[in-house]
């Protein structure tokens, strides 16, 4: 950054291009908390009526990237309107959906389910307020460590894959670990870049946070039933 930008900062958030970052950050953790919502009603849904259990695993996956992808290309065209903030939602509800597959497995086939699943939910929340924390005493240029963790997320996303043909529990661990550890990472380069000006609209601020959040869930969820589960 040119040094005689720099020294135009001013007084909204810090930013040097007159960005209140304050605000986008403020409206980003309010739209975060209200995307939990339509998360919750997805996976109660999904558990419920068993939609997923009806679906083969390949199946059932081909959905989440079409749905996912889709919803999320929905979101970025309509991120500078309130429709946006009604795409959010309405992907966060997909999302629990998905999620409640294994969800379902872990209530229903572990007798200590539900408090995995609020250890899970208590580990996820530790890691949010922790890296969103870090990401406001951090000065240093994260775009290294964002390209290594894209990297990351690439690998783990195929090793993924290939798993569900293979079945390895180790390499499941493995995978889920990686992955908790790299999303967790994505918390605080994705908060550090609402406060530095480099993320100003708050809805894709929201949905980057979002999916960070998520992937810490489920693989924090995978790690603690291979490890702590007492099945029924």
């Amino acid at each position: 950054m040119d040094r005689n930008v720099q020294r135009l900062e001013v007084l909204n958030g810090g930013n040097a291009y007159g960005v209140d970052t304050h605000k986008v950050l403020r409206n980003t953790y309010w739209l975060l908390a209200l995307s939990l919502l339509p998360t919750v009603g997805g996976a109660w849904l999904g558990m419920t009526t068993g939609v997923l259990t009806q679906m083969s695993p390949g199946m059932s996956t081909l959905l989440f990237f079409v749905g996912a992808y889709g919803l999320m290309f929905g979101v970025n065209a309509t991120k500078n309107s309130s429709t946006g903030v009604f795409m959010l939602l309405g992907f966060t509800f997909f999302m629990g959906l998905m999620l409640s597959r294994l969800l379902g497995v872990v209530l229903h086939g572990y007798s200590n389910g539900a408090s995995i699943v609020m250890t899970a939910f208590g580990g996820t929340a530790g890691v949010f307020f922790g890296m969103a924390t870090l990401a406001t005493v951090v000065k240093r240029d994260l775009s290294n460590l964002t390209r290594f963790l894209f990297i990351g997320a690439i690998i783990a996303i195929v090793a993924s894959l290939i798993n569900m043909f293979v079945q390895s529990t180790a390499a499941m661990l493995a995978i889920s670990t990686a992955v908790m550890v790299i999303f967790s990472l994505f918390v605080m380069v994705d908060v550090k870049r609402v406060i530095d000006g480099g993320e100003t609209n708050y809805i894709m601020a929201t949905l980057n946070i979002y999916l960070d959040l998520y992937n810490v869930f489920q693989s924090l969820l995978i790690i603690l039933t291979s490890l702590t589960g007492n099945r029924r």
